[in-house]
């Protein structure tokens, strides 16, 4: 796959039973894609109307984001609680919904509610400002987002960027847009599909295929001491500026946009062998 960086170029307490934004939006005509975005800035975030504006013309694209910003919640969920779901349109032609959930219970509850039904045919959670690589992927709502279409058997893309240009999104949706476009060519926008993309803020060298950098991330924990004499600590991280070559990390640190392919299976299956082999048994009942 030849890719490259395109230059600039409750009245009613009713969980989420809600009218659909638009009944002829279900379906994408003339055997275009449907397309559902999320993210994790919020439904008014600069990268997801990016993304909306960018990936109309392959099809459908409907929104199911968070209401409000839910950055670094991972892939924490909303549950056991009413959720108050809001039409909107993000830009012109381009509804869904603001929810009042995590990223990754925005998504689900999409598919398994709010579409009535309707698959989509790639979930695409961005374009987060701020990039998600290596370690980091476990952090960030964005890839919680991705993740949770991948569980639920829809194809899934993350897409993260760095800086906060317009310029800068434009150019990461367009790439995302014939990304989606190839994987759709060559067969593989379909179910296992669950790809990390981090762009580089100005004008990227290319694309490199990565691997996930597994190196720890730099915390950050500020100590204060209140008025009273109380301890307080604030916690934050910074991410990684130094990686093996062949890593997300290293991509994206030098100048390169970082397409990462990621599994849902974290089973070390290199360690099946040897476990198999210990004596191991369960504890046998206490006697009283």
């Amino acid at each position: 796959m030849r890719l490259r960086a395109k230059t600039a170029v409750f009245a009613c307490m009713v969980l989420v039973v809600v009218l659909a934004p638009a009944t002829g939006a279900w379906a994408a005509g003339n055997g275009g894609l449907f397309i559902l975005l999320s993210n994790d800035d919020g439904y008014d975030a600069p990268g997801l109307r990016a993304l909306a504006e960018a990936l109309a013309p392959l099809g459908t694209v409907m929104v199911a984001a968070p209401q409000e910003n839910n950055s670094g919640v991972g892939h924490a969920t909303t549950t056991r609680e009413f959720v108050r779901v809001r039409d909107v349109e993000i830009v012109p032609g381009v509804k869904g919904w603001a929810i009042a959930a995590r990223p990754a219970t925005c998504v689900r509850m999409a598919l398994e509610n709010l579409l009535e039904g309707k698959q989509p045919d790639v979930v695409v959670s961005g374009i987060n400002r701020g990039e998600n690589l290596g370690i980091v992927v476990n952090y960030s709502g964005t890839l919680g987002a991705a993740r949770e279409a991948a569980i639920a058997g829809v194809a899934a893309i993350a897409v993260s960027m760095g800086g906060n240009d317009l310029a800068d999104y434009k150019r990461t949706a367009e790439f995302t847009r014939e990304l989606i476009v190839q994987l759709k060519a060559g067969g593989r926008l379909k179910p296992g599909l669950f790809l990390n993309i981090n762009a580089p803020a100005g004008e990227p060298k290319g694309v490199r295929v990565t691997r996930q950098g597994t190196k720890a991330t730099p915390q950050l924990f500020t100590r204060a001491t209140s008025p009273r004499g109380g301890l307080y600590v604030w916690p934050d991280y910074a991410g990684r500026t130094e990686d093996e070559e062949g890593t997300d990390v290293w991509a994206f640190v030098n100048g390169y946009i970082a397409v990462t392919p990621l599994q849902l299976d974290t089973t070390d299956t290199g360690s099946l062998g040897w476990l198999k082999q210990m004596k191991l048994e369960a504890a046998a009942p206490a006697t009283r």
